[in-house]
């Protein structure tokens, strides 16, 4: 089964041991949301895999144990968007108006 969906953004969160390809290895950086631009759920497997476009240009197919979300916006159109801290410190997310550049806010 393939969909689209319309602004998701995830962040990579590389495991070690994980299914291949290893994202980290192929393109992608941990500072970057990467817009989804679609899902393949083969039947033979519970995995599911993230249609991305890496820091080079190039469509990959990364299984969804490898990614985390960040927010979702159908209004950003960019295939890639630079966050500002390290994913690991983030509480809450949210797009800026132009949709470049992700702003955070903490909760306390």
């Amino acid at each position: 089964m393939l969909w689209l969906e319309q602004g998701l953004y995830l962040r990579i969160e590389e495991l070690a041991h994980g299914p291949r390809p290893l994202p980290l290895s192929s393109g992608f950086t941990p500072q970057t949301a990467y817009r989804a631009l679609g899902c393949f759920n083969p039947s033979e497997t519970s995995d599911a895999y993230y249609i991305l476009s890496n820091d080079r240009d190039e469509i990959w197919f990364i299984c969804n144990r490898h990614l985390r979300t960040v927010f979702l916006d159908a209004s950003n159109t960019a295939f890639r968007v630079k966050m500002q801290e390290p994913a690991e410190s983030l509480p809450v997310l949210a797009a800026a108006p132009d949709g470049q550049i992700v702003s955070f806010e903490r909760s306390v």
